[in-house]
């Protein structure tokens, strides 16, 4: 029987704005299973990047419980939520969030930066993943040497080296065309798969929510409904 590596429990998150509040996520309760492609599917303002965020830790409920690899997120503080975040979650993000004025390589290796990797095994473990993504060639080529696709190779390539148990994907393609857009799915959902982490994905587009096994269809801060796709081996149920 497959686990539940995330527990969501009637959680809320509201925001004020001047008199009036806004409910960008409504007591919706959901489990997310280790090793699965889920994807949080909605039109903008759904709450799907709200929840998002409060599953990583990166905002924090109004109310509710978040149980993330048995731990309750919504009870820890920022040095614990950032600890945890560094050991079990990766991301990557529609604009890439590249440094600048640091090389393919070195964008690569930050993670292992914080988790005091010495220099020697994060450059070989950054060039073992930009070898994966198929970018071992530009390794130190800045992002603005880059084209858009091969930018969000180099987030990918970041986002998986630490072996996150979970990785959050949102919107990870809205700045790709439709060729690099099914390259870059087929190589997060590839990557996924391989080493048996469990995918979020947020997405307003459908034929992307066609690469998870799991659809969660979200409207007004709630579900609306849930599409099982696939059974984790990946056969169609």
């Amino acid at each position: 029987m497959t686990k539940n590596i995330i527990r969501i429990k009637n959680v809320t998150k509201i925001y004020r704005m001047g008199a009036e509040t806004i409910a960008a996520v409504n007591g919706l309760s959901l489990d997310i299973r280790q090793g699965e492609v889920c994807c949080l599917l909605g039109k903008s303002g759904s709450g799907k990047s709200t929840l998002l965020n409060l599953i990583a830790g990166l905002e924090k409920p109004t109310s509710g419980q978040i149980i993330f690899h048995k731990k309750h997120m919504e009870r820890m503080n920022e040095d614990q939520l950032a600890h945890f975040r560094q050991q079990y979650i990766g991301f990557v993000f529609q604009s890439y969030n590249l440094l600048p004025t640091l090389t393919a390589l070195e964008n690569v290796t930050l993670p292992l930066i914080f988790r005091n990797v010495p220099v020697q095994e994060r450059n070989e473990r950054a060039m073992e993943m930009l070898r994966a993504v198929g970018l071992e060639s530009r390794a130190n080529h800045k992002p603005s040497e880059m084209s858009g696709g091969q930018q969000q190779r180099v987030s990918i390539a970041r986002a998986f080296i630490n072996k996150p148990q979970v990785v959050f994907a949102d919107e990870p393609t809205g700045n790709l065309d439709t060729k690099t857009t099914y390259e870059m799915m087929d190589l997060i959902t590839g990557l996924a798969k391989e080493n048996h982490q469990t995918l979020v994905i947020v997405t307003h587009d459908l034929e992307l929510s066609e690469y998870a096994d799991r659809i969660v269809v979200m409207m007004d801060g709630k579900i609306e409904r849930i599409e099982e796709r696939k059974k984790l081996g990946g056969e169609k149920s």
